[in-house]
């Protein structure tokens, strides 16, 4: 409404991949990042994969005179990575550790020992003269792809998403804008991101802006950042946009983004760029209306019906692969029990006496003992770890039947 007091948020989002030993050039990337956000003074920063935490003190002594409230996001193994800097106050924080993330024997991908999670502060943004508005941000990271034709973590992200939507939908009731910047992982028509759109009602940053400034597309993933995996790019000349800024209004004010931008190639003045992402910046007016403007899902009943259809049979078809997983572990577990058994009974025939007359092969017996053991715990460890996806799985599938039911009966 026209003179209304409005707020100009400026937002950075940005994958920083900032992983001690393996990233090349972390240290002076990470550098370069305090740099450029001290200099451009955003009024929110959100960053993924900073999964040291003195690369974050580094940055929030760096940066404590223009971003005076931050806050790092621990969970998992190795940790969450996410952390986020504010010029506003950060009133409390939450962190949700999604219930599925990918397999702990891949050790090659390692999403499983990061603990991907939503981190979500809470902070009030000054709206005018004696005006504020409870903002909702949050900073989050899904499981990473790897192969798009056999995405065998797609069961994974789509709980992910779900949960994500879900935590979004209980979380901001006491809000009056919601702003989700992160790595989602997903290109922007894939079922993981219609339907945490849909579900939620929030608004992509690139497809609602006046003013777009950047990489073809909006994509954050190209083939000409020198540390990106040339061969992965092959099907994707142009680059993939899996990097986001959403946000919606949802009582008496109205969002709406002016401008964004991403990063092309190397930083100003350098040879390399941020990170093998491009960062996203958005510039978001903020503005009070005279009539709260009320909830809403943000896409038509009979649409987002369909959404959660798709995304309800991806889940299922990955709770049936997970359902045989945990058969063929739990009969591997059982074959090893066996056999441990069968050693155990030859073992008590030696010391009976029986077959005394052959002499006993102890080496081999301790070999094949330790062998079977070792399988038997392997077994029986991925059968528990399957046990819960499927419990997982299960779980979610059950959500969305329901959320698909209530759909279809709304008159």
């Amino acid at each position: 409404m026209e003179g209304e007091p409005t707020l100009r948020l400026r937002v950075f989002d940005l994958n920083c991949w900032a992983i001690r030993y393996l990233s090349k050039r972390r240290q002076e990337r990470v550098r370069l990042i305090g740099d450029t956000l001290r200099r451009e003074g955003f009024d929110l920063v959100l960053l993924q994969e900073v999964w040291s935490e003195k690369d974050y003190s580094d940055l929030k002594v760096k940066l404590s005179g223009c971003y005076p409230f931050s806050h790092y996001f621990r969970s998992g193994v190795i940790g969450s990575g996410l952390c986020v800097f504010s010029r506003f106050p950060i009133l409390d924080t939450l962190l949700y550790q999604y219930s599925l993330n990918g397999y702990p024997y891949m050790l090659q991908h390692g999403d499983w020992f990061c603990g991907k999670s939503v981190g979500l502060p809470g902070s009030r943004a000054g709206v005018g003269v004696g005006v504020t508005a409870p903002l909702l941000s949050l900073s989050l990271q899904l499981h990473a792809e790897y192969c798009r034709d056999k995405d065998a973590y797609l069961p994974h992200r789509l709980v992910q998403a779900w949960e994500l939507a879900q935590f979004i939908r209980h979380t901001s009731k006491a809000a009056d804008v919601v702003l989700l910047g992160g790595d989602l992982n997903m290109h922007p028509e894939d079922v993981g991101i219609r339907l945490l759109r849909g579900w939620t009602g929030l608004h992509d940053a690139f497809a609602e802006a006046a003013h777009f400034e950047g990489c073809k597309n909006g994509c954050t993933l190209v083939p000409d950042n020198c540390f990106t995996d040339k061969s992965e790019m092959l099907p994707f000349p142009l680059g993939i946009r899996i990097d986001y800024i959403l946000y919606k209004a949802i009582s008496s004010f109205t969002v709406k983004c002016e401008e964004l931008k991403t990063t092309t190639g190397p930083a100003p003045g350098m040879d390399i760029p941020f990170s093998d992402h491009e960062a996203v910046m958005a510039t978001l007016h903020i503005q009070r209306q005279g009539q709260p403007a009320g909830t809403t899902l943000g896409t038509a009943d009979l649409a987002l019906a369909d959404v959660v259809t798709e995304a309800r049979t991806e889940v299922g078809a990955g709770l049936r692969a997970a359902q045989r997983q945990r058969y063929s572990s739990g009969r591997m577990a059982v074959l090893a029990l066996l056999l441990l058994l069968l050693q155990a009974v030859a073992a008590l025939g030696t010391l009976a006496g029986l077959g005394a007359e052959q002499p006993f092969p102890k080496l081999s017996f301790c070999l094949l003992a330790f062998l079977a053991l070792g399988v038997l715990v392997l077994a029986t460890g991925l059968h528990l770890f399957h046990t819960m996806e499927v419990k997982m799985l299960h779980g979610t599938e059950d959500q969305m039947w329901m959320a698909l039911r209530a759909l279809q009966e709304r008159p």
